[in-house]
């Protein structure tokens, strides 16, 4: 298996890590435990940038002289990327020796290929960005396009880089890798800014001290740029003088696949500069740029003064790790921009992985295994399979199949949509088998085949799951009575094989996997996160009891309530509605010609997947109202607490349009 090598950016320390940078770093880790989990041996690197001009300024802020100030600001990341569980295997500081040795070296390959000569510089220069601008890429008055400060003017010498002579072999080079830089409209827009001309680079300054010596004239220190980005092959040791070292060897593209996680905003550094630094000192660039978009925080840019700079820390103490984890691979489309949303985190939670997954698991173990078959796995019975036990290993391995060619191609969103397709087939299934039907009738070889096969399923999601969320996993995994998940190079641990869940199993279920949140507890979550609870959220959760007793119903005549057509109807789609916590958009069979389209209020408590096929009852002959600018024809019914909301099912084989009465 070719070895196989993820990066994030190195982090500046002028701050404290966030969710934006938590975000890079947690895709990171899940595309690295995803290629351990297939066996490929694996490497996966974060670390610091800690020079430039803007570190120098920020220390004598601080009365600190800049090494002092970097070293107080590193152990932060490091915290914080363990408490996210990032299995990082090397974490480097560009102030480590190790790194400025090969920074050094870099250069003077670079500078024997004729690439390097000194001048003079002057352009508008933005410390915010570590960049020069030139007029036309400014915003009027001189802003920066990125900051939106002013940007200064600063003349002094300066050794370039001939970026110019790189514009062809640039375009060559995409022309011929046409995956180097994702998303494709990312690669697009790198593409135009080459074709338009490259300028030579300044690669070295004289008015800072902070940064890595030029090799032979030590009056200027390396653009941090230059500097920053060769961390990727410092780390694995460099290309050497006469023979590689050993992790570059591996791991390299010359025998490995290297793919650099980045922010969108420092692509072209990235795609353009790096690159070509590489080519001049005749060393093969990156396999794959990946590029993701920007994080908002409850649809507003974080920032320190709007008070919404959200750290790592509070979250996790409010959900734990990996449900974190999991809603900010789930929510955001990689390469996109995204939102994050507290009130979105919890219908998450409560759809996706309470009422999804772990009720999955508690319906079927802490009640028909353990009341039932002794908390043992049974064994199968494959004389007793039938269509809908076949329909879910066709489903299983067709979502196993898709969620792998979705990580392969690094599309961590997708990949979860197709696992949890897996999660809402293994729920429809418990919900047709009926296995407490079973029971009742005493057909026990029956209830083992259904049981064995949920459990089975379990097993298959268990995997597929263990590199967004490893602990919980790994957890469920201990309720099926298995064994930590523990990659192994040259073993792919893949589901492909239906059968593996050994019968006997002592399975466990001390508690509930994701136990729900009331919403008194969600009121409180979001208040201790500083999150402005709605009026209408505070109303619902005090429901209709006032003064301890009910409040008094108008009484209604038997001709009144038959007007209502009440009929059985199949769920055939559910989909989230953009820009709302609440609604899903649901097409159900209710016996007609076409499918009818209606909205329920009902994300906060059901994942889309987990619907389909469920059979409900609608209020059918409801005049239609728009929401949301949808138009929505009916109602399901659904009861419900201050904990919980349940729609209303119907047990047994009632085909769509019988009428409810």
């Amino acid at each position: 298996m070719k070895p196989f090598y993820v990066t994030t950016p190195i982090y500046y320390v002028n701050d404290k890590p966030h969710i934006g940078t938590a975000y890079s770093t947690i895709a990171a880790d899940v595309i690295a435990r995803y290629q351990r989990l297939r066996g490929r041996p694996t490497r996966f690197l974060t670390g610091l940038d800690e020079h430039g001009l803007k570190l120098e300024r920020r220390a004598r802020e601080d009365n600190l002289d800049p090494k002092s100030f970097v070293d107080q600001m590193a152990p932060p990341f490091r915290e914080a990327w363990a408490e996210l569980n990032c299995s990082y295997d090397d974490f480097i500081r560009t102030t480590e020796s190790r790194h400025q040795e090969q920074v050094q070296k870099l250069w003077q390959r670079v500078a024997a290929a004729g690439d390097i000569y000194l001048g003079h510089y002057e352009d508008w220069y933005c410390v915010g960005c570590e960049a020069f601008y030139t007029d036309k890429e400014l915003l009027p008055d001189k802003i920066c396009p990125q900051h939106k400060r002013p940007v200064e003017r600063i003349r002094e010498a300066s050794y370039f880089f001939r970026l110019s002579k790189y514009t062809d072999k640039l375009l060559a080079f995409y022309q011929s890798h046409p995956n180097f830089v994702r998303p494709e409209g990312r690669y697009n827009e790198v593409k135009s800014f080459v074709s338009e001309g490259l300028r030579d680079l300044s690669i070295s300054r004289t008015s800072f001290r902070w940064g890595v010596p030029v090799p032979d004239d030590t009056e200027h220190v390396m653009y941090v740029w230059f500097d920053a980005l060769t961390n990727y092959i410092s780390a694995l040791g460099g290309p050497g003088d006469d023979e590689p070292a050993d992790l570059y060897k591996e791991y390299w593209p010359q025998n490995g696949e290297v793919v650099h996680i980045v922010g969108k905003d420092i692509l072209r550094f990235h795609a353009v500069y790096w690159p070509a630094f590489l080519m001049s000192a005749g060393i093969e660039p990156p396999t794959q740029i990946w590029a993701h978009g920007w994080l908002t925080v409850n649809g507003e840019k974080m920032s320190k003064t709007l008070g919404n700079f959200l750290t790592p820390r509070p979250l996790i103490d409010a959900f734990g790790v990996d449900v974190l984890r999991y809603y900010l691979m789930r929510e955001v489309a990689f390469g996109q921009d995204g939102d994050f949303s507290h009130k979105n985190l919890l219908a998450r939670y409560n759809g996706d992985l309470a009422n999804g997954l772990g009720n999955l698991l508690n319906r079927v173990i802490a009640t028909i295994v353990k009341k039932n078959l002794d908390g043992k796995v049974p064994p199968a019975q494959p004389d007793e399979a039938c269509d809908a036990d076949r329909a879910l290993v066709e489903s299983a391995q067709r979502c196993a199949s898709e969620a792998e060619k979705l990580m392969d191609s690094i599309a961590p969103h997708r990949a979860l949509d197709a696992i949890w397709e897996m999660v809402g087939a293994a729920n429809k299934y418990v919900d047709s088998t009926a296995p407490w039907n079973l029971i009742k009738e005493g057909k026990k070889k029956r209830l083992d085949q259904v049981v064995y096969t949920v459990l089975e399923a379990i097993r298959w999601i268990s995997i597929m799951t263990w590199p967004f969320m490893p602990a919980k996993s790994d957890e469920l995994r201990g309720q099926l009575g298995l064994t930590a998940v523990m990659p192994t190079a040259g073993v792919d641990l893949w589901p492909s094989v239906w059968g593996a869940l050994a019968s006997g199993k002592q399975t466990c279920c001390n508690q509930p996997l994701f136990p729900r949140f009331d919403k008194t507890q969600e009121r409180e979550i979001l208040t201790r996160l500083g999150v402005q609870v709605s009026e209408a959220i505070e109303a619902k959760s005090k429901g209709a009891v006032a003064n301890g007793t009910e409040p008094q119903k108008n009484q209604i005549s038997y001709d009144e309530f038959a007007k209502l057509e009440l009929k059985v109807a199949t769920i055939v789609s559910a989909e989230r509605i953009a820009k709302s916590d609440k609604l899903l958009l649901l097409k159900v069979d209710i016996g007609e010609s076409s499918p009818r389209q209606l909205l329920a209020g009902i994300a906060e408590y059901y994942a889309p997947e987990t619907l389909i096929g469920k059979k409900v009852v609608v209020v059918a002959n409801l005049k239609p109202r728009k929401l949301m600018g949808l138009e929505s024809n009916g109602m399901v019914l659904a009861a419900s607490n201050e904990q919980a909301l349940y729609i209303l099912t119907v047990d047994g084989e009632l085909p769509p349009g019988s009428r409810v009465s």
